[in-house]
């Protein structure tokens, strides 16, 4: 019998737990490896020489270190329009979204809501059924918003799965005593919903908003069928016009003489890699804040409600 060392007391460990431990590790390790990988590779090529991506020769660190990928990200016009346009869609598509689901799971919380399981049913039914891209199509033309900045903030504002989880949330940790309190105290339902219960509510606000924001980050085909005008378009068709379609026009560039503008359709691969690390950046950035919030969002969807 071998001994752990950790822990108040030595536990024994049989052989059979090593031979787990260790496949768990080996297992672990190499899914970290196959994820990691991708990544490190796009980050190395986004600094490599054009050369040397052409070629195939960057694997894990970047050979011929250069910034031109950057400099040519940045030097494409549809670039800053489209970063631009993504952080537009995202704030004010995130903020529309968590508003609309904070006002709908709280009066589904509340077991004196009369009709409650009957409109949570009809928000259920729409996780499984949908009028198809067609009907939905023939809406936006008919209330205008097509070529708009709504028709992306607008129709996918709304998440059943967010608001189940924040209806949860209220229903399995908020007490109800406290609203009976508030309400013996001449408190509102409007002043409840303000002053007491979103302030305690700030741990499944943080997860929706995760969610609702990197749903609109990411978000590139509802631009592709609702908007025509190139200077509304968010970073994300940018990117796959580029990724999937491989279409760079020289005329995208600005204030760029003959040969530069030749060396940059020769460093295309280039701008691939980069492009892709400039869209990632700030999801990564944001994230890290809100982690920890994640897994207990989860938790709290899990919970029966």
């Amino acid at each position: 019998m071998a001994y752990s060392s950790t822990g108040p007391k030595a536990m024994k460990v049989s052989a059979d737990d090593r031979i787990f431990y260790s496949t768990v590790t080996v297992f672990l390790v190499l899914f970290t490896a196959s994820v990691l990988w991708p990544i490190i590779y796009i980050i190395s090529a986004s600094f490599s020489s054009a050369t040397a991506v052409n070629a195939g020769r960057v694997i894990l660190w970047p050979i011929g270190f250069t910034l031109d990928g950057y400099e040519a990200v940045f030097a494409y016009r549809k670039v800053p329009i489209g970063f631009r346009n993504s952080i537009f869609y995202t704030v004010a598509g995130t903020v529309f979204s968590v508003c609309l689901t904070l006002m709908a799971a709280y009066p589904l919380s509340r077991k004196n809501f009369q009709g409650r399981k009957f409109y949570t049913t009809l928000y259920v039914i729409t996780m499984f059924f949908s009028g198809g891209l067609i009907p939905s199509y023939l809406l936006i033309v008919q209330l205008g918003l097509v070529n708009t900045i709504w028709a992306i903030i607008i129709p996918g504002s709304f998440s059943t799965y967010n608001m189940i989880i924040t209806r949860t949330f209220f229903m399995s940790t908020i007490p109800g005593d406290l609203l009976d309190a508030s309400q013996i105290d001449g408190c509102s339902d409007a002043r409840y919903f303000f002053v007491i219960l979103l302030p305690l509510s700030k741990a499944v606000i943080a997860v929706i908003t995760l969610f609702y924001a990197v749903g609109n980050w990411n978000s590139w085909f509802p631009a592709m069928i609702y908007l025509r005008n190139p200077d509304l378009h968010p970073l994300q068709l940018v990117l796959r016009e580029v990724l999937v379609l491989s279409q760079i026009s020289m005329l995208g560039f600005e204030d760029l003489d003959v040969e530069t503008l030749e060396s940059m359709m020769n460093r295309a691969e280039l701008l691939k890699f980069s492009l892709i690390v400039v869209s990632t950046i700030p999801i990564i950035v944001v994230y890290p804040f809100i982690q920890k919030y994640f897994v207990k969002g989860v938790m709290i969807g899990s919970l029966k409600g």
